[in-house]
């Protein structure tokens, strides 16, 4: 009897949440980078990325929610969490976070929070048109000025279905990824995404929705071998990658999800 042969899928990050790092670990990582932007996120980013290019996963993206700090920081006109005046974007602390990503690797994409996720609060525009026009307007210009040091692209994570920040800020060198979402989020993402990221558990719901939607290639979340094969009963191999979102334990996380990204033939 011939034995079926093991073949790898593509691996693909789309961020991590690394957590609050120990007071020593961050105090002695800051003297090391002294003359940079060295600070907590610009650690948590070096955290998110390492595990991943140590387990060999083969389209690693740095960041995640946690860069929503930096964000909020890097734009004029905000006040804590309210936006008191026009958005403006100060680049520098950005261009650090990006070339720090491409020292430890090139063409990597950085996982961002989408806009609505950054929690900020319209106190200035009042009318939501100009209001959407102004934080995907900052949100170009973050996502340019990473772009011009080497990001090869972003992933904004979303809570919700935005269809105002799709029309502004979709496209190839952006990825809207939701961590858990519903069906009506997913038809909307569809609307303007031909790759999705899904879970396992939301195969079916892609399946349906095939009928009315173009979809060229599906990311499955943290899968199992019964989920991998129920994708290929659907997809050709090179249109399924293992896709993973590490919230905890990420050396551990992103070497399992290498290892998982096997399938029999």
């Amino acid at each position: 009897m011939t034995m079926a042969k093991l073949h790898k899928l593509t691996t693909r990050a789309f961020g991590a949440e690394p957590g609050v790092p120990d007071v020593t670990q961050l105090t002695e990582w800051i003297a090391e980078n002294r003359g940079t932007t060295a600070d907590i996120t610009t650690y948590q980013l070096y955290q998110s990325l390492t595990p991943q290019l140590a387990a060999g996963i083969e389209h690693p993206c740095g960041g995640g929610k946690f860069c929503a700090n930096r964000i909020r920081s890097s734009f004029l006109g905000v006040e804590g969490n309210c936006v008191t005046g026009e958005i403006a974007v100060e680049t520098e602390a950005l261009r650090e976070d990006a070339a720090g990503i491409v020292v430890q690797k090139r063409n990597c994409w950085c996982a961002l929070p989408a806009p609505h996720a950054l929690g900020l609060i319209d106190r200035y525009y009042h009318d939501d048109e100009e209001w959407s026009d102004a934080i995907t307007g900052a949100y170009c210009t973050v996502m340019r000025t990473m772009r011009d040091i080497g990001i090869a692209g972003h992933v904004l994570i979303a809570d919700h279905a935005d269809e105002m920040e799709f029309l502004a800020l979709a496209g190839k060198k952006v990825f809207f990824f939701f961590n858990d979402t519903d069906r009506k989020d997913m038809e909307r993402v569809m609307e303007y995404q031909w790759h999705i990221a899904v879970r396992s558990s939301q195969l079916e719901s892609v399946f349906d929705l095939m009928n009315e939607y173009d979809v060229r290639k599906i990311y499955v979340i943290d899968p199992d071998a019964g989920s991998i094969a129920l994708a290929l009963s659907h997809f050709d191999p090179d249109q399924v990658t293992v896709g993973g979102y590490c919230l905890d334990k990420c050396g551990e996380y992103w070497n399992n999800l290498v290892n998982t990204a096997v399938y029999s033939r």
